[in-house]
């Protein structure tokens, strides 16, 4: 599949679509129309008074004039200087979101480089050759410029790519593709690397995943609101109607339609002394909700960023060269420190969920830990320890990074965003999250075992089934690790919803 790139109209599915899934990508002539009518206005520009970025130095270096016979430099030089990143290399997805985004706001026909330069990030992007771009180095203001600066690197000829086998330079890449590194002109080093086309790349990746792990939270709630013999009457539409959050609503419909027509439900409908269950199974819509309710807050943001044209200065229609603050990533960053927070809640109350299965006090006549033989088996009780970890760090990691900021270019960038980091964050939370749910499916599952002859209801049941393909069930103690990360790969695959949905209909 190819995704035609016209600048505007970027989607999410587009960005995932090419990080992850290796589509190609084509400029449309309208885009490239646009980009020659941008580039006539900059070279016009450079034979006149001085203008930030085309004629003179960059940050604090802003009054610093450049003749004509040494710009080709300053745009080389930038790239250089700006690739100042280290530590390990960040993820091939992220690298190929970035490079995407960046052609995308190139394609807008504001930024005033040649049609080559986005020519030249998508056939790097189609020829599957990935930039080593370090994780440190980027505050969030003026952009991504590290990260960004990286990548302009091989697009030049220079610097590192990633490779099957480890890192090789990026000249005998190219040359190998048969891409030609592209000598950049006036005002063009600044158009690669003033963007926040890295930490909007993550956000996007994010959104996808929490949106599949949200309904994955549901299900996995739903197993144990059988294994705990909870009721599901305090997920009833007009009980969540009486607080209208759509979220809440949404969550609670899945519960619903998860656990509808549950013989184990219904098997204490009468006679159970309890009054009401606990908070981690009664509220469980109203926090798996309120995190739907950030989660398309944030989508809202994702979307309006990838309308956005992020460059300075821009370069208008009107032939105008005009400096503004589009490169600060305070948007990205508050959205992306929203979303941990959120995400973290919900790996939160799960971990509760799967602690209650797991307590013979609390879990109502299920054995300790879920053993076959307890004493001399532990059952499943060192993974909640894990859970509790990683619901340790999600707490850690829900701090925000946007509140902080380091001035820097002699107080010329005074305020910066620190969206690189939120977003690297938010990637952490997201991981963090798929492994809670998938201890918690893996737990929910067996309790439901042990209920054996109650049988689950039909949405549960398929749940229960796709587990089954890669993780057995009750039986003695065994390795547990492997089967924890098989859990995690089957929703890292996508498959758990797909699964139950078949036995449900589609889920919200």
């Amino acid at each position: 599949m190819t995704v035609l790139l016209e600048g505007a109209g970027v989607t999410v599915p587009d960005v995932v679509g090419i990080a992850r899934q290796g589509q190609r990508v084509r400029l449309t002539d309208g885009a490239l129309e646009r980009m020659r009518a941008a580039r006539s206005v900059v070279e016009q520009l450079a034979e006149g008074d001085p203008v930030y970025g085309i004629t003179t130095g960059f940050g604090a270096l802003a009054t610093t004039t450049i003749p004509a016979g040494r710009r080709a430099d300053l745009q080389r030089s930038l790239i250089r200087s700006h690739a100042a990143g280290m530590g390990p290399p960040v993820e091939a997805e992220v690298v190929r979101a970035m490079m995407f985004l960046r052609a995308r706001t190139l394609a807008l026909g504001y930024s005033g480089a040649r049609p080559l330069v986005a020519e030249g990030l998508v056939s790097l992007l189609n020829a599957g050759i990935v930039p080593k771009v370090p994780e440190h180095g980027s505050l969030g203001a003026s952009g991504d410029l590290a990260p960004l600066a990286h990548v302009g690197l091989v697009l030049i000829g220079e610097g590192e790519v990633m490779t099957g086998g480890g890192v090789e330079a990026a000249a005998a890449v190219l040359a190998r593709n048969g891409i030609a590194p592209v000598a950049l002109a006036e005002k063009e080093g600044l158009a690669l690397t003033n963007g926040t086309d890295g930490m909007l790349g993550m956000l996007c990746l994010a959104v996808h995943d929490a949106s599949y792990l949200l309904a994955v939270a549901d299900i996995v709630a739903a197993l144990s609101v059988e294994g705990l013999l909870a009721t599901d009457r305090a997920y009833a539409a007009d009980l969540q109607a009486l607080r209208p959050h759509p979220g809440q609503a949404a969550s609670a419909s899945n519960l619903r339609a998860v656990l509808a027509g549950s013989p184990i439900v219904a098997s204490h409908l009468h006679d159970d002394l309890r009054v009401q269950d606990a908070y981690s199974i009664r509220c469980t819509p109203q926090v798996h909700g309120a995190a739907r309710d950030t989660l398309a807050f944030v989508t809202e943001v994702t979307d309006r960023e990838l309308a956005s044209a992020i460059d300075n200065p821009m370069v208008l229609p009107d032939g105008r060269v005009e400096s503004c603050g589009n490169f600060h990533g305070a948007p990205v960053a508050l959205a992306a420190d929203y979303l941990a927070v959120a995400l973290a809640e919900v790996g939160a109350i799960a971990e509760r969920r799967l602690d209650r299965l797991l307590d013979h006090n609390r879990s109502h006549g299920l054995p300790p830990f879920l053993a076959d033989d307890p004493g001399v088996d532990s059952g499943l009780m060192i993974g909640q320890y894990t859970v509790a970890a990683m619901c340790s760090e999600n707490r850690r990691l829900a701090a925000p990074a946007s509140v902080d900021s380091y001035p820097t270019s002699a107080m010329q960038e005074d305020h910066v965003s620190m969206g690189w980091s939120a977003a690297r964050k938010l990637r952490v939370v997201i991981a963090n999250l798929r492994r809670i749910l998938a201890v918690e499916w893996v737990t929910a599952a067996r309790s439901i075992d042990l209920r054996a002859p109650l049988e689950p209801a039909a949405g549960t049941a398929a749940a229960i089934r796709l587990l089954r393909t890669r993780v057995p069930g009750t039986g003695p103690d065994r390795t547990l690790s492997p089967e924890l990360r098989e859990a995690e790969e089957l929703i890292s695959e996508e498959a758990l919803v797909a699964a139950v949905e078949a036995a449900t209909g589609p889920l919200d």
